[in-house]
């Protein structure tokens, strides 16, 4: 299946607020449901374990309404692993209120060298172009102490067909167009571990696959990369 580029509304600054709103609780659901929440769990719980540590600061990019670091946060809190999580969008109407949270590009983080443990961002990387993509995992290599983290959609045929089935799940035609733009743009495990291993030489590369055609990519910080034989 190629790779198609189709702009995503929720990516312009004409949609308007109450779609964006239903939008992103839509997004919610799907992450809820279908392995959004369970492939960041499992990356996090694989950096603990590598580690040795149960206690990380996250910067989570491009949060949005942040239901997923949310739910992890709480479910990792039962296994004694514990989040101190940041927020950061590009724009103020995209954020929950009540939340430690910052305004900015996430392509120019507004944050020194090594200011937080994880880097964490769902559903975004499939929003940037392979140059874009390359830039982002620089800069947030640039931000974290340990690990980069990247939850996302795998681009195949059966996927864009489940997300037209899920139609009648959808609050907003917002959803349904972006749904269908976000399986289409998204990349595929091999796609993505190619742009980031070529434009991270410090990093190690992990890609692994998740339930209902989500991956995780974790980019690790040269000094922290756990042993091959420790691999997932």
């Amino acid at each position: 299946m190629r790779r198609i580029v189709t702009p995503e509304i929720l990516d312009s600054d004409d949609c308007p607020p109450h779609e964006v709103e239903a939008s992103l609780r839509d997004m919610g659901l799907v992450n809820r449901w279908f392995g959004g929440v369970s492939t960041t769990r499992s990356m996090i719980e694989r950096v603990a374990l590598a580690r040795g540590r149960n206690h990380f600061s996250l910067l989570e990019v491009a949060a949005g309404l942040a239901e997923v670091p949310g739910i992890v946060a709480q479910q990792l809190a039962r296994k004694g692993i514990t989040l101190d999580v940041t927020l950061l969008d590009r724009k103020h109407s995209h954020l929950a209120s009540g939340n430690r949270a910052v305004v900015a590009d996430a392509l120019s983080l507004p944050f020194r060298d090594g200011a937080f443990d994880l880097i964490h961002c769902s559903l975004f990387a499939h929003h940037l172009e392979p140059e874009e993509l390359s830039r982002y995992a620089r800069e947030a290599l640039r931000v974290s102490r340990i690990a980069v983290l990247i939850n996302d959609l795998v681009r195949h045929p059966l996927h864009l067909a489940l997300v037209y089935a899920g139609f009648p799940l959808m609050r907003t035609y917002v959803s349904r167009h972006d749904g269908v733009a976000s399986v289409r743009r998204a990349y595929e495990p091999e796609e993505i571990r190619q742009i980031l291993a070529s434009s991270t030489a410090s990093a190690r590369i992990e890609v692994s696959r998740h339930y209902l055609f989500r991956m995780g990519v974790i980019a690790w910080k040269k000094n922290f990369a756990p042993q091959l034989s420790d691999a997932a």
